[in-house]
């Protein structure tokens, strides 16, 4: 299969990953109620799910992602709606690429999203190993068979799903990234430090590693970690980072709003960010089209003073 992932990175010009799906269409009104989160859209709004996937290109993003974090077996059953996944998987990347083509831009990518089968922020909820096999098997070669440029396997909150989920990705010969969450110490929720994530997962040879769901402030100790093991146990695998801006608020719509760090300072993040190896840079839960536009045009001016300029653009 091509490898369109590694042929953009190869310039050593980052791409610029979208921003949030989910707390953006929170925030325009969608229904995000539990458990289905943003996947509850893809039966109410999908013409706004295209459009916020337009405003993110529009913005600058190299790189959109489908809106299947929440289409899950595991979460339609939970919905009381058992026969749905693999339609809403097939809308979801349906919507991702009708943005893609409204935008006449064959260059943007589509990163397929697979998110932890239960609560991002409760690496006590991993299931049995054999049920992790089974369901990100079931959604990985969904994503491959549909399209979609390549996986993004992201908010993995313990070693033992994050190795799950990417052995599932490999089985379907695409590229694929591994995103972890972790704390303000810079380890996984489940306690595990990033390095040691890092090194368990190098054999399934991952196109990056990644840190998402981090709110900026916290995230630069994680990077440099994730940096330097990168380098000791996987050469040559590229690295990502996107953070947040809020808070979870796992009990009624899924997250808290605040603008603790605004769009000019989210985009200085996202330099230092680039400064620190990352090549793939973009934004999480709470972060909107106008940051993905701030963080695109610092890059941009970052580009241009070094006579370069930003990959796709």
């Amino acid at each position: 299969m091509a490898a369109k992932l590694a042929e953009r990175l190869r310039s050593n010009k980052p791409l610029i990953l979208d921003g949030a799906m989910g707390t953006e269409l929170q925030r325009r009104g969608s229904d995000t109620g539990l458990p289905m989160w943003s996947a509850n859209a893809l039966f109410s709004k999908p013409a706004l799910i295209q459009q916020i996937h337009e405003e993110y290109i529009a913005a600058g993003a190299d790189i959109i992602t489908t809106n299947t974090f929440r289409t899950t077996r595991r979460t339609m059953h939970r919905a009381n709606l058992p026969d749905r996944s693999r339609q809403l998987t097939e809308r979801a990347v349906d919507l991702a690429m009708r943005a893609r083509e409204h935008a006449q831009n064959s260059a943007i990518l589509i990163a397929g999203s697979i998110a932890p089968l239960e609560d991002c922020y409760r690496p006590d909820l991993v299931p049995s190993d054999q049920e992790l096999c089974e369901e990100h098997e079931e959604l990985a070669g969904a994503l491959a068979n549909l399209g979609v440029d390549f996986l993004l396997i992201e908010t993995m909150n313990t070693v033992r799903e994050a190795f799950a989920a990417g052995r599932a990705a490999e089985q379907t010969g695409k590229e694929f990234v591994v995103s972890f969450v972790c704390n303000a110490q810079g380890h996984l929720l489940s306690g595990e430090t990033l390095s040691d994530a890092i090194d368990s997962l190098a054999e399934l040879r991952p196109a990056g590693f990644s840190i998402n769901c981090v709110s900026p402030r916290y995230m630069g100790s994680a990077l440099t970690e994730a940096a330097a093991q990168i380098a000791r146990s996987s050469p040559g695998t590229h690295l990502g980072v996107y953070g947040n801006i809020g808070n979870p608020e796992s009990d009624v719509h899924g997250w808290e709003f605040t603008h603790d760090v605004d769009e000019a300072g989210y985009a200085s993040h996202v330099a230092e960010w680039v400064r620190l190896g990352a090549s793939i840079v973009g934004g999480c839960c709470g972060t909107t089209p106008a940051y993905i536009k701030a963080a695109a045009k610092t890059l941009g001016q970052e580009s241009a003073r070094r006579g370069t300029t930003p990959a796709g653009k």
